[in-house]
């Protein structure tokens, strides 16, 4: 039998292919996707071939779907049950996980070829063909699925693979305190996750940083106090007018090229947070500004990651 999948033909070309099915270990399971969703990781993945040129990789890593087979060992799924598919695919019984980061949990033939390999639970594309098929693999099935309850449409269970839990993440990474001023830099779907994450953790100010209206009207709606458009000026400057020259407790970036950790670190008050949920591509370094780092020594903390798993 043969999958059809929206690959990566070669850097900057997508096209299908056919594959065979693919063979699903004693504790995998294969899905049938009925709603996925596309990355801008995908995009770069593509078009800036961020991680090399994956001939023929299927694309995609946010999906639900419908459970077709389980391996004998999977004991929590059967045929017929609705999933979500989490982004990230972390081997269970990898050191990492008693490390506490599951994000980067990965084992080579039988083993980990590190304790933390650096993102090396994202393996849809990266690693084994993507969600954008017929049908795809899911690796330890009982740990990397939950059950999509039948009143949670799947255009909203399909936010949860990565959207949802991404935003929250970055929340969680810029260990906001009750009353915090917090800017969120990119409003578009995680964006917005972590705006309304960093609503339910009790911050009192929170600028939403974007200019698309459709998105300033949800960022407000998710608890935005604070609009800052880019186009009207400088956004540190803009920042730190409205908050006396004072700054951010903490930072969440969420969008952006290279550049936008240089005004995060410069918005952000000595002592604060500066939590990472995009995805840089094109570039090989990052910058940090001198000053705004106070030479070194700020005790601004910059966290980076992908999905909560709480």
């Amino acid at each position: 039998m043969k999958v059809k999948g929206l690959a990566m033909k070669k850097i900057g070309e997508v096209g299908w292919v056919e594959k065979d099915k693919p063979e699903i270990g004693r504790r995998d399971a294969l899905i049938r996707p009925i709603a996925v969703a596309p990355c801008s990781s995908d995009v770069h993945t593509v078009f800036d071939g961020t991680l090399g040129d994956l001939h023929d990789a299927i694309l995609g890593h946010e999906a639900v779907g419908i459970v077709e087979e389980v391996g004998d060992e999977v004991r929590d799924f059967k045929p017929g049950d609705r999933v979500i598919v989490p982004a990230i695919v972390p081997d269970w019984d990898c050191e990492a996980i008693q490390n506490g980061n599951p994000q980067h949990a990965v084992y080579e033939t039988g083993y980990c070829q590190k304790i933390d390999d650096a993102l090396g639970a994202y393996k849809f594309t990266a690693v084994v063909d993507g969600v954008f098929a017929n049908l795809f693999k899911v690796t330890q099935a009982d740990m990397n699925l939950a059950i999509l309850p039948d009143e949670v449409s799947v255009e909203n269970g399909v936010m949860i693979s990565d959207m949802v839990t991404t935003g929250f993440h970055g929340v969680e990474n810029a260990d906001i305190k009750f009353g915090d001023t917090v800017v969120v830099l990119g409003i578009g779907p995680v964006g917005l996750m972590a705006v309304a994450g960093a609503k339910l953790n009790g911050a009192g100010r929170i600028f939403a940083v974007g200019s698309r209206p459709n998105l300033v009207k949800l960022a407000k709606e998710y608890g935005a106090t604070d609009i800052i458009d880019y186009h009207d000026g400088d956004t540190v400057e803009q920042v730190m007018e409205k908050t006396d020259c004072k700054g951010a407790d903490a930072v969440i970036i969420a969008g952006g090229n290279e550049s936008i950790m240089m005004d995060a670190i410069n918005m952000t008050k000595a002592g604060g947070n500066i939590s990472n949920v995009n995805y840089f591509s094109k570039q090989d370094t990052i910058p940090i500004p001198l000053l705004g780092w106070g030479m070194g020594m700020s005790h601004k903390t910059i966290k980076g990651g992908i999905m909560s798993w709480r």
